[in-house]
């Protein structure tokens, strides 16, 4: 008996000194790419959730539950996304904030919806994500987040219009993301009337891109517009200036960091790109805002959309009265408008945003804001 009470006592003691798992507690896991090249998305990801969670858990929790925020890296790539999904489901985690790019969202997605968890990318936009998640009936696959082919319905036709006669090139990554949305805006600009000079894919990762900006020179192109990440733009656009050669460079969502800045630099000046209508300029972002400006962060590209995923998840498990991911999805989609840091949000039966605006954004002197279109 004396060593039954020595052993309880020691385990009573392993017990207190550990950290207490609540039952009851809301995991989500935010994934992205929090190290490598790209790593500034993923940074965006983890204060735009970790803002999100302080504020809901300071307001009471959901339904009496804590959000608890599990980050994970995938690097933006696939195998290793899938890797991350794989261990995320094993830990029995049910709603997931990501993934970023879309060749690993798009892979990760089918493990998540095989352990029936509930997956939401504040930043993926290929179509194939929802198309094929609605074909397989996966209900849990959503994203807060625009789509490619309505990004390129709206960027498409206005280079068609304003560039009209001008010599456009079309250049893209090979990327699920880059290529995808590259594909969108030539279909809709040669609708429009326009039709491309010279479309090709590059090899990202390069150092060395003066053989492309040999090409572009004799092609004579006035307007580029390239599907692909902030390190491949802002090279191309230095070696070009280091050429002499001048171009206006259009480009998707990626480049909304100040990292693109950083590999441009001067080179950068000019440079449009297309992003949901300026979240931070929305009255329901002004505390958020303010809140995580004042802890030393910018909430930049894709931060309130990352914040936005988890009200959304929060949310749906209020009004499914259930942490079930199913009910919470199917809660999400009834059609009721969800309050949310980027604005009112509904969603479609494929889980995609309904309604989404757009602004065309140009830097200039390594800032950038909206132009009058």
């Amino acid at each position: 008996m004396k060593n039954m009470s020595v052993l309880s006592a020691a385990i009573f003691g392993l017990m207190m000194s550990a950290p207490i798992a609540f039952a009851d507690d809301i995991t989500i896991s935010v994934v992205g790419p929090m190290t490598g090249q790209l790593a500034t998305i993923g940074d965006q990801f983890k204060q735009g959730a970790q803002a999100a969670a302080a504020a809901i858990n300071a307001a009471g929790g959901v339904n009496g539950s804590q959000i608890k925020l599990d980050i994970e890296d995938d690097q933006c790539d696939p195998k290793q996304a899938v890797s991350v999904a794989n261990r995320i489901v094993a830990n029995s985690v049910k709603f997931i904030d990501g993934h970023a790019c879309s060749g690993s969202s798009i892979p990760a997605s089918a493990v998540y919806a095989e352990a029936g968890a509930l997956m939401m990318s504040p930043a993926s936009s290929n179509p194939v994500l929802t198309d094929a998640a609605a074909k397989s009936g996966w209900s849990t696959i959503m994203r807060l987040y625009t789509r490619d082919d309505a990004q390129g319905a709206f960027i498409g036709p206005w280079i068609a219009k304003k560039y009209a006669g001008k010599n456009v090139v079309i250049l893209h990554d090979k990327s699920a993301y880059g290529q995808g949305v590259a594909d969108a805006v030539k279909a809709t600009m040669n609708t429009g009337g326009l039709k491309e000079v010279y479309y090709d894919a590059i090899n990202p990762g390069e150092k060395d891109y003066s053989a492309l900006v040999t090409k572009l020179k004799d092609l004579k192109a006035d307007v580029v517009y390239f599907g692909g990440y902030h390190p491949e733009a802002g090279l191309i656009l230095r070696q070009s200036a280091e050429q002499n050669f001048k171009f206006q460079l259009i480009m998707p969502d990626s480049i909304a960091s100040p990292e693109f800045w950083q590999v441009a630099g001067p080179a950068g000046e000019g440079t449009m790109f297309v992003f949901p209508s300026d979240p931070q300029a929305k009255p329901e972002a002004k505390a958020a805002v303010e809140k995580i400006k004042a802890g030393g962060f910018v909430p930049e590209g894709f931060t309130l959309f990352s914040y936005a995923v988890v009200q959304a998840f929060a949310e749906g498990i209020k009004r499914a009265g259930s942490d079930d991911p199913a009910k919470v999805a199917e809660a999400l989609k009834n059609g009721t408008a969800i309050s949310t840091v980027v604005g009112d949000v509904t969603f479609d039966e494929k889980g995609d945003l309904k309604n989404a605006s757009y602004d065309i954004n140009q830097w200039h002197d390594g800032k950038y804001a909206p132009i009058a279109q």
